[in-house]
């Protein structure tokens, strides 16, 4: 029988925790749902068990080390991870599920951007500046075109979740969940969904600017880490550029003159080019190493299947 986990991460959803866990429910009485609570100061917790949703503290705060500890507990078919905080509509889950359950995608996306709908309901213009930024430069990275890049409403089947290290500790994991599942080649598939904003006196645990910079920093790492031979490749030629306009006065007098007399400026060309040397050489190194360690993670995954198979 089909095992399907509903995953909520809280951290002060009291307004509206028990409205998430009835839509969920009516829409999916089969599922267990999961509230996952993060340090919660209000009623969330005992609101979650009150209205029958199987509640677990998880003390390390930050929605990334709460998912870490949801894709490591639970035992599913077909997980659903949604907020509590009511702005993703519990109706549209079936079209979320439907394409995992028939093995057309690993990860389901409901997509808030397409349709308009965030645009006009979110009242935080510079979320959405940031979430076009990072849509942007993962498409550009990955060449995808990925349309809602950070949304909290997904769908994954067992094999994604248990094969996923989640590292971000935060409001980063929807970032890291989307570039792992663009680089590890899992099949992707957006929903458009209708969006809400939070209802009045819920207030967002997004710090705009904070939270921004850490997925900025989450893609750069990202960056590094799967492609490096582009990220140093880049940082090569930057400093490449910055060597030679800086070497070629020195070359223009040694050519007219036999002498240089820019010493300086000499050896610190060198130095730029020296420098550009050696990360075009990390690039090489770090890049052979990313693609053996894709070969190996290809190699466990079959392994993982294999098992999988062998348990049913």
């Amino acid at each position: 029988m089909e095992k399907i986990a509903v995953l909520i991460p809280c951290y002060n959803e009291e307004l509206t925790i028990e409205k998430v866990i009835k839509d969920f429910r009516k829409e999916l009485p089969e599922a267990d749902i999961y509230v996952y609570n993060n340090n919660s100061k209000d009623r969330t917790k005992e609101i979650a068990i009150k209205n029958g949703a199987i509640v677990v503290d998880e003390y390390k705060q930050g929605k990334g080390n709460v998912v870490r500890s949801q894709f490591r507990d639970i035992e599913a078919d077909i997980y659903v991870m949604v907020d509590g905080d009511d702005t993703y509509p519990a109706e549209f889950v079936h079209q979320l599920i439907e394409p995992v359950r028939n093995g057309q995608a690993d990860m389901t996306i409901g997509d808030r951007l397409s349709n308009g709908t965030y645009q006009k309901e979110n009242k935080r213009p510079f979320h959405e500046f940031g979430n076009n930024l990072v849509k942007k430069a993962i498409n550009v990275l990955f060449d995808t075109k990925l349309k809602d890049i950070m949304t909290g409403y997904r769908v994954f089947n067992k094999r994604f979740v248990k094969n996923m290290p989640v590292l971000s500790p935060k409001f980063e994991i929807e970032t890291e969940m989307s570039l792992y599942a663009l680089d590890k080649k899992y099949i992707i598939k957006e929903i458009p969904i209708v969006y809400r904003d939070r209802p009045e006196g819920s207030s967002s645990k997004l710090n705009t600017v904070g939270d921004g910079i850490k997925v900025v920093k989450t893609i750069a790492r990202m960056f590094k880490d799967y492609k490096p031979f582009k990220f140093f490749g880049l940082i090569a030629l930057i400093l490449f550029i910055i060597g030679l306009a800086i070497g070629i006065p020195v070359l223009v007098e040694f050519f007219k003159t036999a002498y240089i007399t820019k010493v300086p400026s000499a050896i610190l060309a060198t130095g730029f080019m020296g420098l550009a040397a050696v990360s075009l050489q990390c690039g090489i190194v770090l890049d052979t190493i990313t693609r053996q360690h894709k070969e190996d993670y290809e190699l466990n995954l079959l392994r993982y299947e294999q098992i999988e198979n062998l348990k049913k």
